[in-house]
This record gives structure tokens, sequence and C-alpha cells, in this order.
């Protein structure tokens, strides 16, 4: 197992730094103060890993026990709210991070669920967790339907990053073969489905609520 291994830590401090410009974009859309800016960019960075933590037992939270977690997304936050001109132009390349941060996160996420003793299924999960948790806080905080709860497909392109990693991992193979093929798998699903506008199915017919 390699769930704190130098290479994950790193993949996950890149996560939570895209997912944190993200969210500190949507919260300069909405007007928001710098403190604002900041609370929403760290939400988005590390609220998956933060509900991952907690839920596998790995206590204190790495977001609370190691100073780069904290740092990240501040990072981010100024980083957008000073330059959000230039970023808000630029929002199909930071839809691209989203993606990639959202592959990063499921495949982290699964492989330090393993470490921790869970089972397969629950470690896919939990690398699921991991990739969504943040995004929904962000939307909740900024009054929006969280997108995992609309029809474009967001989840399941994690659910699938995240079994692959647990795949990999339990058959023992290289780091490389966890990482890249769970991130890209996770990343090329995302991207294809916001270029080809796939989305889940939805009720038919009028509602009757």
């Amino acid at each position: 197992m390699f769930g704190s291994s130098p290479v994950l830590v790193s993949l996950d401090l890149v996560g939570i730094f895209v997912f944190a410009i993200s969210g500190a974009l949507v919260a300069v859309r909405k007007g928001l103060d710098i403190f604002g800016v900041l609370v929403l960019a760290g939400t988005t960075g590390l609220g998956g890993g933060f509900l991952r933590d907690v839920l596998i037992g790995a206590t204190p939270p790495a977001a609370l026990a190691d100073w780069r977690y904290l740092i990240a997304p501040v990072v981010a936050g100024l980083v957008t709210f000073y330059f959000h001109p230039a970023l808000g132009r630029m929002e199909r390349v930071v839809t691209i991070f989203d993606a990639a941060g959202l592959g990063l996160f499921c495949v982290t996420g699964a492989v330090k669920a393993l470490d921790h003793g869970l089972g397969p299924i629950p470690a896919a999960l939990m690398g699921m967790v991991t990739g969504i948790g943040g995004g929904m806080a962000r939307d909740l905080l900024a009054g929006r339907v969280p997108v995992v709860f609309s029809s474009e497909l967001y989840a399941t392109p994690a659910l699938a990053g995240a079994s692959w990693a647990v795949l990999a991992t339990r058959a023992d193979w290289n780091i490389w073969l966890v990482v890249l093929p769970g991130v890209l798998l996770c990343f090329g699903w995302r991207i294809l489905a916001i270029t080809r506008d796939w989305r889940a199915p939805l009720p038919s017919g009028p509602s009757s609520v």
C-alpha cells in the first residue's frame, strides 16, 4: 500500500489547488469579499478529503495535520481574488482543471481508504466522496444546486476512477499503474460528458410535486 507516498501527497495537493480555484471563482461571481472567497476556496479544496478522513477514522484529518494542505487553498483563493478577470476568461481551462482534480482526488481517496483497512467497495465509494465532497459543499454554501445532483455526469466518472485505483492497488501494481489510468479514466469520461453533453436520465413527464 502507498496511500501516504510522496507521489500521492503531491497529487493530493495539486487536486486541492485546482479545486480551490474553482471554488474561489464561484465566490467572486457571487460578489463575496476576500474572506468569502477564501472560505469557498478552502471548502472546495479540502471538503472532500476532510469528509473522507473523518469517515475512515484518519484523525486528525490531513487538512489539519499538514500545513501544506491549508496553504494550497489559501494561495489558490488569493490568486483567484486578485487575478479573477484573467481566470474568468479561462473558464474552459478551469473546467478542465476541475475534471483533473476530480480524477486526482478519486484515486488518492480510494487508495487512502484501502490503507485504512476498508474493503474494495467502501474504498471505491470513499474515493468518489473525496472527489465530489468539496464541490457539493461549495455549491450549497453558494446557494446553488450541487452539480452532482444535476443531470451532469460527475459522480459516475469519479466512481469509475476510484474503482480502477482499488482494483490496481489490490493487484499490487506499480503506483503509476494505479494513478495514471484511474485519473485518465475519470478525467476523460468527465471531459467527454461535457463536450458531448452526456447526461444522466431525468424523470420523464411533468412533476407531480
